[in-house]
């Protein structure tokens, strides 16, 4: 395999990854494209979509078609998983982004580190765990299905996409919408998949100026703000309720080992084929 094939193949597979981001519960597609090196870039592009059109866009071809799929694939198939192995898939993918951790820890350090970066990054990391927490003790009665919903759900992945560690599927399982959404998408139901896309693409687009802004200001800042990020809402999807005592104790250890393995991987792979 050359390496104009392998590399159309690796951003492949990490849009299937970043896809599953948008899907999962507890993680965050932007956090996912992060630490696989692809989000700062991302950003760039949409904030200036006409600059250097061509080659963004043959470059996040792959991307896009990988997070079609990952969306799609999580949709169809998530529950089952969740049903068969819930508590293992999960620790599979906190090891994924502890895999990640040091690439995105290097990422964040590349124009210097200071105590102030430090200090963004507790603070991010502590703002976040008590957002989420806040969040998650606030659900009420689920909100009305419609057309106005979706655009809803499609704006709450959006912005996930362009802050990184920010779960939209978290939100969307606090607002009971999740379930609907996944089973619309899965029976490839056009009332939910183009008002969901709507709202997603539109709340990129507004934002990914600001997000390109601030890294030209603020680099060092946002990705330490980041970090705090991606650790808390991995955090917040640690299973505390499981009996690890056993074999299912030892799948999860395996299943999260796999994922540090793999999440190391495809770091080295975006050394590889930067």
């Amino acid at each position: 395999m050359n390496d104009t094939l392998a590399s159309w193949f690796i951003r492949l597979l990490k849009g299937i990854f970043i896809g599953s981001g948008f899907i999962l519960p507890g993680i965050s597609g932007g956090a996912l494209a992060a630490v696989f090196g692809l989000y700062e870039r991302m950003i760039m592009f949409l904030a200036n979509i006409t600059r250097d059109f061509k080659a963004n866009f043959f470059f996040f071809l792959p991307v896009g078609i990988g997070g079609v799929g990952g969306v799609f694939i999580f949709a169809v198939f998530l529950s089952f998983f969740f049903e068969v192995a819930e508590v293992q898939l999960i620790w599979f993918f906190i090891g994924c982004i502890v895999g990640t951790l040091p690439t995105l820890w290097r990422k964040a350090g590349a124009h210097g580190r200071g105590s102030n970066h430090l200090a963004m990054l507790i603070l991010c990391l502590f703002g976040a765990l008590a957002f989420l927490d806040y969040v998650s003790r606030s659900v009420g009665d689920a909100i009305p299905l419609n057309t106005y919903t979706w655009v809803l759900a499609g704006g709450i992945i959006g912005l996930s996409s362009i802050v990184p560690g920010l779960s939209s599927s978290n939100l969307l399982l606090f607002l009971q919408m999740y379930a609907p959404l996944t089973q619309g998408i899965a029976n490839l139901d056009l009332g939910v998949i183009v008002p969901f896309l709507a709202g997603a693409v539109l709340t990129v687009l507004l934002l990914s100026r600001l997000m390109a802004f601030l890294f030209r200001h603020a680099y060092s800042m946002l990705f330490h703000a980041i970090i705090g990020f991606v650790i808390a809402s991995t955090l917040m999807i640690v299973p505390v309720n499981f009996d690890y005592v056993g074999l299912g104790g030892l799948l999860c250890g395996g299943a999260a080992i796999l994922g540090i393995m793999l999440g190391s991987w495809m770091c080295g792979l975006e050394d590889k084929y930067k």
